[in-house]
């Protein structure tokens, strides 16, 4: 029989059987209660009321019952630390026991239990483990070194365990020495210190390299991590190291492929780009790297982030193997998506027919996410490959036919993009992309094809009528419509003011009037000021000439891509973020960068100087200043020139704003002529200053110096035991001032209460001492 019938039993109160059997005379019957109680813990049952039984049967020379303890105490010692030091003897007598897998397991066992009573008998046995003569036995104690470190880090630095790990580095056995890398790497990166602890000299290199061939592929793996750090002396030593390391491509296992790439990438960047060594690792980078992508989904996944990387560094490492980076009607979509991005960052001149006609296949699938973003690839691929742009937008066109609706409307917002990298040039598909105006329900796409209209607005005739009817659903557009519609209807009343006023005076008033979006009202103003003030500085800021885009956008930025390539193969090279931004307690100050081609290598650790970052909460001065010391006397006003085509004896606004604005101008005008006093704050003229007209003219008013804001509870009577406390600030003779008011809503007298200023995000302190008025109020601070 198996041990499976251990995990099938139902039976209740066996705690008392259990106990029974341990205690049992026969070996035999106690290694079958050790079994039970192994397999009650593993399926989630407590069974700590047996611990002082378990550990009796530790006394034994039977290995299979001996591993059984050991896995019961690692899993019940925390909870146990008092009964768990019954085991110390055992632990240290096991140490020193003729069978080195006895001995191993001792010395493993003991690091595992996170006690700190057992710690302190844990030195000696694990000092004499690190001299064993057998490796077996060495290599595990490497790792329990780790492991105290991570207990009490103190007590190893003390203990000297760290130069015994160091010289383990030495060892004639390739499994220790891995072991020795694996537990000095896992010590560095929880070390405070900042020192790296492995000293990596051209002596210690060889070392490495030659266990490298001998150990198990996680062995190989923190090798060549290791490696990695490493700063050779010169070109030479480089080399030397690549050719050591190359055979390790082959690996069967993706973690050392990916590892080996890692030292080589970094490696490289120490010689010459045009050298002839540089060219045979390329050629030697591409095949393994082509190997992993027929695993299983998940590890492509992860090697096809680990290639977007290389190819941003090194594009001629897989310039010719654009094929396997096909997709398959049977790829997750992550996967999928993943080709698509590469597919993209391989693409030239010479390959651009199969990646094109592969795109418009992908863009007839049943995936609407992955229909997208095949589209939306063609439109990246017109702007990175200029000589086959006009291919690309038949393709997108020959979509548009289509008529499926995601399909056209994906095809309009790369199109728009492809405008803007090739400025009129493709203009004549202008009339086929209005045909489909009234498919476009997507936010992004409607305000894409507004975009073309508004820019290209004097070769539509009937452009007016088309943004038009986009005005009539306004209120019920996305924000980025809203905004686009903006700015394309005020570019084509400068671009044709004689027929489109009244049209610009309807988007104007509905997005400063009519609209609670704050970007959208800004903008809507600042337009509004322009055209009344300024039309040439209008024509120039509206219509001025936009930047080329590039497909260059999408790029890593150089120093970021430095740094995941030093990365490659982790958690960093997935995320393709720093391991700074994901894993708690890494320092952000030091990164490891790339060696130079001159031949001085950086420091694996360079300090990198921080970035001074803004302040959540501003300080007082500069807060309050702005806040509550506006300067809202405007400029002098000047006379603005008139704009270029834009004809002087049109009024800009049709009569609407600009009348409003003279109109306003001319009563206020008046109004001070008569020596009539200024009206009251909101009643239309804002206290008869400039800063009042302007608020009257855009419908703001102004805070005069002595108004007060209404009160708010700022502790209802509910919460406050009877006591509702209300208040507000104000300004009083250039100062701020917080007026409180106390109320008793008890139904008997209050006494013993008090008032405390707590800090707070504005750095208000009270000035002076509180005073009391006659009606409890608390007057100035």
């Amino acid at each position: 029989m198996t041990d499976a019938r251990y995990f099938t039993t139902t039976k209740k109160g066996e705690i008392f059987e259990l106990k029974s059997e341990l205690n049992s005379e026969k070996k035999e019957k106690k290694r079958e209660a050790v079994k039970k109680v192994i397999a009650s813990m593993t399926v989630g049952k407590d069974v700590s009321a047996l611990f002082p039984d378990v550990v009796n049967c530790m006394q034994t020379d039977n290995l299979e019952l001996k591993k059984l303890v050991y896995l019961y105490l690692m899993n019940y010692a925390k909870s146990q630390p008092d009964m768990a030091i019954m085991a110390v003897n055992t632990f240290v007598k096991d140490c020193e026991d003729s069978n080195p897998l006895i001995r191993a397991l001792a010395v493993r066992t003991m690091g595992c239990i996170r006690v700190d009573k057992i710690t302190e008998y844990l030195c000696e046995p694990l000092r004499k483990c690190l001299l064993d003569e057998d490796p077996y036995v060495r290599k595990t104690a490497a790792v329990c070194v780790a492991k105290l470190h991570d207990i009490n880090a103190s007590l190893v630095e003390d203990q000297g365990f760290l130069d015994q790990l160091k010289e383990l580095l030495s060892d004639s056995n390739p499994m220790v020495v891995a072991n020795a890398v694996a537990a000095l790497t896992e010590i560095n990166e929880t070390s405070r210190s900042g020192n790296p602890l492995m000293e990596m000299n051209a002596q210690t290199i060889n070392k490495l390299l030659t266990a490298l061939n001998e150990c198990t592929e996680w062995g190989q793996v923190f090798i060549l991590d290791s490696l990695s750090n490493y700063n050779p002396k010169d070109e030479r030593e480089a080399q030397s190291i690549c050719e050591r390391i190359t055979p390790r491509l082959a690996h069967a296992n993706a973690a050392v492929v990916l590892s080996a790439v890692k030292v080589l990438m970094r490696f490289m960047e120490l010689m010459p780009s045009d050298s002839e060594f540089v060219t045979n690792i390329t050629k030697k980078l591409s095949p393994p790297l082509v190997t992993l992508l027929s695993s299983e989904p998940e590890v492509q996944y992860v090697a096809l982030r680990n290639i977007n990387l290389v190819v941003q560094k090194r594009p001629d490492i897989l310039k010719n193997e654009m094929k396997v980076f096909f997709v398959k009607y049977n790829d997750p979509i992550y996967v999928k998506l993943e080709k698509l991005d590469i597919m993209i960052r391989l693409a030239n001149q010479s390959n651009i027919a199969q990646v094109l006609s592969e795109l418009k296949e992908y863009a007839t699938e049943v995936d609407v996410d992955f229909v997208r973003k095949a589209v939306r690839a063609i439109g990246r691929c017109a702007i990175k490959v200029e000589q086959s742009s006009e291919r690309c937008v038949s393709t997108l066109l020959d979509l548009i036919q289509t008529k499926v609706n995601y399909v056209v409307q994906e095809a309009i917002v790369v199109i728009k993009d492809i405008f803007r990298k090739y400025p009129n040039k493709y203009e004549s598909i202008i009339s086929t992309l209005c045909e489909n105006l009234d498919t476009l329900d997507e936010p992004e796409a409607r305000a894409s094809m507004i975009w073309i209209i508004g820019e290209y607005a004097e070769r539509i005739d009937n452009a007016d009528e088309l943004l038009e009817s986009f005005l009539e659903g306004f209120h019920d557009e996305n924000s980025q419509v809203q905004l686009q519609l903006l700015t394309a209807i005020v570019k084509l009343f400068l671009k044709r003011p004689s027929d489109t006023q009244e049209l610009v005076q309807q988007v104007l008033s509905l997005a400063t009037q009519d609209s609670d979006n704050p970007d959208l009202r800004d903008r809507g103003f600042i337009y509004w000021r322009l055209l009344s003030t300024d039309p040439a500085a209008a024509k120039e800021v509206v219509l001025a000439e936009k930047p080329l885009i590039s497909e260059e956008t999408d790029l890593l930025e150089p120093t970021l891509l430095d740094e995941l390539v030093c990365h490659i193969s982790s958690l960093a090279s997935v995320y393709h973020k720093p391991p700074s931004a994901f894993v708690e307690g890494r320092s952000a100050g030091f990164r490891r960068v790339p060696l130079k081609p001159d031949g001085s290598a950086a420091a694996a650790a360079a300090p990198v100087e921080e970035t001074p970052q803004a302040t959540v909460i501003p300080s007082q001065d500069s807060l309050i200043g702005d806040l509550l010391s506006l300067d809202l006397n405007p400029p002098a006003s000047h006379t603005a020139p008139a704009a270029a085509n834009v004809p002087s004896n049109v009024d800009l606004l049709g009569g609407g704003l600009d009348a409003l604005v003279s109109e306003k101008v001319a009563h206020w005008a008046a109004t001070r002529a008569a020596g009539a006093p200024a009206p009251a704050a909101g009643g239309g003229m804002g206290g008869g200053t400039s800063a009042g007209l302007l608020g009257d003219i855009f419908g703001i008013t102004p805070t005069p110096s002595n108004y007060m804001p209404p009160k708010q509870v700022w502790l209802p009577a509910a919460k406050g035991k009877g006591l509702e406390v209300s208040g507000t600030f104000c300004r009083r003779a250039g100062r701020v001032s917080m007026e409180l008011t106390l109320s008793n809503r008890a139904m008997q007298p209050m006494s013993g209460f008090a008032l405390q200023m707590n800090k707070n995000s504005f750095g208000l302190v009270p000035a002076q001492p509180l005073q009391v008025g006659g009606t409890g109020r608390v007057e100035e601070l």
